[in-house]
């Protein structure tokens, strides 16, 4: 892991590409249509704008704990990659905890690319009608639980100041779409859609209950 101690910001061309791959796969799974999606996707790019100046970038959120902290702050060399990592740092730089995060991030991040493509498919799969099957049977909002996956993935893999803030904003912003969404359903499909949602939560699926489709 020879890299991970080397010096890692100014690197401004890792700062787009990484902003493009993940915007890229972003529309890709959730293929914007109305201007909802594009409002829901343009505040999850701002979030990843945001994580990726500093993760490759201008470390802000280290520069502002290390004026604070001084010699206090936990690692000697915060402008390592592997250091760069707060949680890492917060643990002395350990590799072991490194090895254990990082993957988990991506698996989370990952998870919610995979959720927002299926829900996107089963979507636009029901003809207009009403969509309980596939992964509607977990939860009413796929795409949400998806953004809020891959939001979640980044906060492990690399907290900033900004995303830590930015975060909760984007989760309770997802939640009005998500209720303003209800709405035009219950307009649409009446008591059909007011017992499905009875019976299926909206983002996060229960462990042994699901939606039986009739």
């Amino acid at each position: 892991m020879h890299f991970l101690d080397k010096y890692a910001y100014g690197l401004w061309g890792s700062v787009i590409f990484n902003i493009l791959m993940f915007g890229i796969f972003t529309i890709t799974a959730f293929k914007p249509t109305s201007k909802r999606d594009w409002h829901t996707l343009g505040a999850f790019t701002a979030f990843m704008v945001a994580l990726f100046s500093e993760m490759f970038g201008f470390p802000l959120t280290i520069y502002f704990l290390t004026s604070i902290l001084g010699n206090n702050y936990p690692v000697l060399d915060p402008f390592t990659h592997l250091n760069g990592h707060l949680w890492v740092a917060l643990a002395g730089g350990s590799e072991v905890l490194y090895s254990i995060l990082h993957p988990l991030s991506n698996v989370l991040i990952f998870s919610g690319l995979f959720v927002i493509a299926i829900g996107w498919k089963a979507v636009h799969s029901g003809n207009g009608e009403l969509v309980t099957h596939g992964i509607y049977r977990f939860v009413r909002h796929p795409q949400y639980t998806g953004f809020g996956l891959m939001i979640i993935g980044f906060l492990v893999q690399w907290p900033t100041i900004i995303t830590l803030l930015m975060a909760p904003i984007l989760m309770i912003m997802y939640a009005k779409l998500a209720k303003k969404e209800e709405k035009t359903m219950i307009a649409l499909f009446g008591d059909e859609y007011l017992e499905y949602s009875k019976q299926v939560p909206a983002f996060i699926p229960r462990m042994r209950r699901k939606y039986v489709v009739r």
